[in-house]
């Protein structure tokens, strides 16, 4: 028989582990090509034919994913199989609608056959969508475990957005080491942090040769924290899975693909931001949870915010930057930074989208709910240019920042601008600690 011909429907990222982890070195399949969506420049790139395998001496190529019903019926392909995160249901089937109607079946790979084994002990951090607190979720469980004598690595999920190739195994110890990688500002707002509180982190593309190369990290690994991107299931298998959830987007735990596979599967839930939610949101995420993992540990919690200079909020005409991908698919409506503004006294909050030039300006076509928030949106060197323009050109008093790095390290800021801090803050019992004690006695028995 022939090899199945497949398309994987991606976003540089779980598309590229479900061909390295299932797909890469089987001859019972032929990738025939990877389709990208979400970020932006990854279309008209190849997977390079050093990462591919031995069955793909020429690469395999990358299209866009508008062009998904053609490429089915050019490259004759009997399967597409959907390889990207947060998501809702109807999206994903709508895609799914698209494949069969142009001839082609539909297909999900779940963790049994995507999952690596790693020969260290894993807690994995996911959360049900994208800006739900998870990196902070992963900072505090990091804190925890280093506070017990223990020496974490972690490892992030994919964002390889330049060479491929270059970025199959990536190792970030230092700050430097950011400049050093050509990192985006995406990049940077996930691994800075950790780099910070003074442990490796490790990223890139074959997440196998990764984990393998973290485990054998010359300052020593006791535990693999997975720090999940977007609302993914693992790529490696944990030994204490938590989630978190967001009761400011109640409903969204049972709705968006995969976040409820990464609920279903967790051993403990976080219901973070509880301290600026609706109390009846909360109670419908604490049900959700109930109803489809009655065996998980709940944990509540507060994104508690720190502010380094309130005085350029209070009394002022404020720009609010958040995160890019929070406000952009994650589709938050408030973040860290509104919460500051409005805490400290902000006059106004100031809507930037008549100002928006470049990139930014086409983000807001696309994205047109983003609201009076700013993403800090940084893919390429254009995007940072675009930002900088945009920051500059709006009238402005003062900005709030309240992404997870000093944007002001990276881009020109010349107005008046300070920080937002955001932390997980567990109230009550259980706590984190409660948690990982479990865990932390199996490792030292170990």
């Amino acid at each position: 028989m022939s090899a199945r011909k497949i398309i994987i429907i991606g976003a540089a990222g779980r598309d590229f582990h479900n061909f390295n982890t299932f797909y890469r070195g089987n001859p019972a399949y032929n990738v025939v090509a990877f389709t990208a969506a979400q970020i932006p420049d990854i279309a008209g790139r190849k997977y390079p034919a050093s990462l591919a395998g031995e069955l793909y001496p020429d690469g395999i190529p990358i299209y866009d994913q508008a062009d998904l019903e053609k490429l089915i019926k050019e490259l004759d392909a009997d399967e597409c199989v959907f390889s990207y995160s947060d998501v809702p249901y109807p999206f994903v089937m709508g895609i799914g609608a698209r494949v069969n109607a142009a001839g082609a079946d539909f297909s999900l790979l779940g963790h049994k056959n995507t999952m690596i084994k790693s020969t260290k002990p894993v807690v994995a951090v996911g959360a049900v969508r994208t800006g739900c607190g998870k990196s902070q979720t992963s900072r505090r469980v990091t804190e925890a475990l280093m506070a017990k004598g223990l020496k974490v690595i972690a490892i992030r999920h994919p964002m390889p957005y330049g060479d491929l190739e270059a970025q199959k195994v990536q190792r970030f110890a230092e700050i430097g080491d950011l400049a050093a990688n050509s990192c985006t500002i995406e990049e940077m707002e996930e691994y800075e942090p950790h780099i910070a509180r003074g442990n490796v982190i490790y990223a890139g593309v074959d997440y196998e040769a990764i984990v393998r190369a973290a485990e054998n990290d010359p300052r020593g690994c006791d535990v693999i924290l997975w720090d999940g991107g977007n609302n993914d299931f693992p790529f490696y298998k944990p030994d204490l899975m938590i989630a978190v959830v967001d009761p400011h987007r109640p409903g969204h735990e049972l709705s968006y693909y995969p976040g409820e596979v990464t609920l279903r599967i967790a051993d403990v839930a976080v219901i973070n931001k509880i301290d600026s939610a609706d109390f009846d949101n909360i109670q419908t995420v604490r049900e959700n949870i109930a109803k489809i993992n009655p065996s998980a540990t709940v944990i509540e919690a507060a994104s508690t915010i720190k502010v380094d200079k309130p005085e350029v909020i209070r009394g002022k005409r404020v720009l609010v930057i958040e995160d890019g991908p929070t406000l952009t698919h994650g589709e938050m409506k408030i973040g860290a930074g509104i919460v500051a503004a409005k805490r400290f006294g902000a006059a106004e909050i100031i809507d930037p989208r008549p100002y928006a030039v470049g990139r930014l300006a086409e983000t807001f076509k696309i994205y047109p709910n983003i609201g009076c928030l700013l993403p800090a949106m940084g893919y390429g060197e254009q995007q940072m240019q675009d930002l900088s323009a945009t920051i500059e050109a709006t009238d402005c008093d003062a900005v709030v920042i309240a992404t997870p790095i000093d944007l002001g390290r990276i881009i020109k800021i010349s107005k008046p601008n300070t920080r937002v801090e955001y932390s997980l803050q567990e109230i009550g019992r259980p706590n984190m600690d409660d948690v990982l004690e479990g865990f932390i006695e199996k490792i030292k028995k170990a």
